[in-house]
């Protein structure tokens, strides 16, 4: 599933391709949806926002497209009326004079006014978003303190979206390696600063992954390894993927486990539970 930082990059070229001009057609697959086309048709879009893993569509009319990409959706920004050859369904398409933006095989669409955006059952228990700018490290050390999460294994919490939005396995495994903390540690076994730690590790890692097209490794240390030859799979991250290969820092093996079936990468050393 894509995390925080491929949804914003995707949030990014949908705006630049269908922002600047009016909508000239808008196509839904679901018949629920279809009486709305009418109604954004010709209108302008103000932005394309993320929230986590979904995004929003805002129109001058007050209307906003949600969707969700889920495992399976895509965005694909083509010169307009230029549909690629896929498999995939299309589930939303909006058009304009220069750019069509095409949703393929997500079935999280909706059309919500902005009391609905603001009572959406997804979006309404979201916690902060960990590429929101005004997102601190304090702030997500409070919320690692708090009485609801403060007895969670990281491993659990750092997916709970109702914790932090946008984090995935990948940012899990790479948040957690960075503060130097190991995933099956619950936050009220940490110190003030290692939570701290964490806060700015939560904070950095995502936005680095936004800036370098998910590479969350050392960005020298990254082009390297990419000078001498390395696949992309083994420089882009310091843990995630690399089980078995040799830690960046000490040297280790990198150890994979699974929590509700889901994997996760640490270091044995530079992550060690009884620190």
């Amino acid at each position: 599933m894509p995390e925080g930082p491929e949804i914003r990059k995707a949030a990014d070229r949908v705006e630049r391709a269908i922002a600047p001009y009016p909508v000239s057609e808008i196509f839904f697959a679901f018949d629920h949806l279809k009486p709305y086309a009418e109604k954004l048709t010709g209108r302008q879009i103000e932005a394309v926002q993320t929230h986590g893993k979904a995004m929003l569509i805002r129109f001058d009319n007050d209307l906003s497209i949600y969707s969700h990409n889920q495992l399976y959706g895509k965005w694909m920004v083509r010169n307009t009326y230029n549909y690629p050859e896929t498999n995939r369904q299309l589930r939303l398409a909006i058009h304009n004079e220069k750019k069509s933006a095409l949703l393929y095989s997500a079935s999280d669409i909706a059309v919500l006014t902005p009391p609905e955006v603001e009572q959406h059952p997804f979006l309404s228990k979201l916690g902060p978003d960990v590429l929101d700018r005004t997102l601190t490290p304090q702030a997500i050390q409070d919320l690692l303190k708090s009485r609801s999460h403060q007895r969670r294994q990281f491993t659990t919490l750092f997916l709970d979206q109702h914790f932090l939005a946008g984090v995935g396995n990948y940012l899990r495994s790479e948040i957690l390696f960075v503060a130097r903390q190991h995933p099956r540690r619950k936050p009220v076994d940490c110190s003030d600063e290692e939570l701290l730690a964490l806060g700015e590790a939560a904070i950095a890692v995502p936005y680095q992954s936004y800036q370098y097209s998910g590479i969350t490794n050392d960005l020298d240390l990254a082009n390297r390894l990419k000078a001498e030859g390395v696949s992309r799979r083994q420089y882009r991250h310091w843990v995630f993927n690399r089980d078995g290969k040799p830690c960046y820092v000490c040297g280790t093996p990198i150890c994979k486990d699974f929590a509700s079936s889901r994997r996760f990468y640490y270091c044995p050393v530079c992550q060690s539970l009884d620190d």
